[in-house]
């Protein structure tokens, strides 16, 4: 065993270089505290005596050989530390601490190098067990491999110089229609976000038969073709053919009653496939795994960002989630920590996240005319807390309601409300929706869908089409 443990990756001369660098030079510490920790270090006792150097250093008090030895006494380490020689010892290994950022990076890396070997070998050992659940050990696995990198290697702080010229250069820069963000597809409701932003996680809540799933296939849709981007749906309650058949609906606007009847002849299908081109060229990528884990999405995201450069995924829905949770937790603390880890991921893959979550059933049950609320959206209050934006879809037609109070026909209408808006206005953009396609318009520039009654043909043919 003690073979093998010197075997590991480590560089003990360097580890003594930068403790006796740190010793001669009190504000080298400043050069390598992002660098390196106690854990960084393979000699138990350098990591000792770099624990005595962090505390000295965050009551900002002196850090010298004196110094050093005094704080291992007070805290019973200085036998453990090698001794009072050993530290002083640690000043002759170096003159000066003139390269002690270069040494601290060396040391981060056999340090990031021994966690991996400790991570792959805590699974080698678990893949030999019968009865583990292999893909859950392959997403551990990957998410702790992540973690190493992250954790190590992190973000460095910028100069306000540097970020001003990066976005000097985005402001130039303009997206489709001059948006910042990724298109919604929506003309109306660009005005409001200028697009899907980056990082941010977006909820879109409704109660069911609003069109949730509709409106985020919409966007989707419009990202995958129009701004030609990567992007994916992972969705816990519709199949994969389901989702497919909306939207071919959506595209070629043929009433989603005619896809489920079936019996389409050959020359619609012919008329049906130049329609839906751009569709089947974009690469829009969807997952129907049921009760998907944060730990799962996480992991598949990531291979989606590395393989296809996604821009965008959504959600269908938060609920349907699982936590990450083995043990304890009720259900609303689960939430919390799903829309957390949304929230995370959509900021470490530098894309939008739309997560579509159900409200509760307190909507239904309350007079007036029935539009939701941020205290609707059901489970936890924490969804709202890691939002960057809230919208609620509310069509006042799905409660009878089909005039306004000017007497105004509300009938096709949507609401598409911001409760929530980080980097906007807390507005409302009313849109059309139909029915026959679940597709959503701009009011602007809508025009009534002309919906050709195909007659099917019998099913002895169906294969003779093809």
């Amino acid at each position: 065993m003690k073979k093998q443990n010197n075997l590991l990756p480590s560089a003990m001369d360097i580890e003594e270089a930068i403790l006796g660098a740190i010793m001669i030079e009190r504000d080298s510490y400043i050069k390598v505290c992002d660098l390196l920790a106690p854990a960084s270090f393979y000699a138990p006792k350098n990591a000792i005596v770099f624990a005595a150097i962090t505390e000295l250093f965050r009551k900002s008090q002196p850090i010298d050989i004196l110094t050093v030895t005094q704080q291992l006494r007070k805290d019973a380490q200085l036998e453990n530390a090698g001794g009072a020689f050993y530290v002083t010892e640690l000043t002759n290994k170096v003159s000066s601490a003139a390269n002690i950022e270069y040494h601290a990076r060396i040391v981060q890396q056999y340090a990031m190098s021994r966690e991996l070997i400790s991570i792959t070998q805590e699974y080698t050992k678990k893949g030999f067990q019968e009865g583990e659940d292999v893909m859950q050990l392959v997403d551990e696995c990957q998410s702790k491999l992540f973690d190493v990198v992250n954790k190590n290697l992190g973000r460095d702080v910028q100069d306000i110089s540097s970020i001003i010229a990066k976005r000097f250069k985005e402001y130039q820069a303009k997206n489709e229609g001059g948006l910042t963000g990724i298109g919604t597809g929506f003309a109306d409701l660009n005005k409001v976000t200028n697009g899907w932003q980056n990082s941010d996680l977006v909820i879109i809540a409704a109660r069911p038969g609003m069109g949730k799933t509709s409106f985020v296939l919409q966007t989707l849709k419009a990202a995958a073709i129009n701004n030609v981007k990567s992007v994916a749906i992972f969705s816990l309650e519709m199949s994969s053919e389901q989702l497919t058949d909306r939207l071919v609906s959506m595209e070629t606007e043929m009433d989603n009653q005619i896809l489920k009847r079936r019996g389409l002849s050959s020359e619609q299908l012919g008329k049906m496939m130049s329609q839906i081109t751009n569709l089947t060229k974009s690469k829009f990528f969807i997952d129907d795994t049921p009760g998907l884990t944060l730990m799962q999405l996480r992991a598949k995201a990531k291979r989606l960002k590395q393989k296809h450069d996604i821009g965008m995924i959504a959600i269908d829905y938060l609920q349907l989630m699982s936590g990450d949770r083995k043990n304890g937790g009720n259900r609303e603390q689960e939430i919390s920590e799903i829309s957390r880890g949304l929230k995370c991921l959509a900021k470490e893959l530098q894309i939008p996240v739309l997560a579509l979550s159900q409200l509760s059933r307190s909507v239904e049950t309350r007079g007036g005319d029935k539009r939701p609320m941020l205290s609707d959206l059901r489970e936890s209050g924490s969804i709202e807390q890691d939002a960057d934006a809230v919208i609620f879809l509310y069509r006042p037609e799905y409660y009878n309601f089909t005039k306004d109070e000017a007497g105004n026909s509300l009938e096709g209408l949507a609401e598409v409300i911001f409760a929530k808006n980080r980097h906007g206005a807390l507005d409302t953009v009313m849109l059309k929706f139909s029915g026959k396609t679940t597709s959503f318009y701009d009011q602007s520039h809508y025009i009534e869908p002309e919906f050709k009654q195909f007659n099917p043909m019998p099913i002895s043919e169906e294969f003779d089409a093809f």
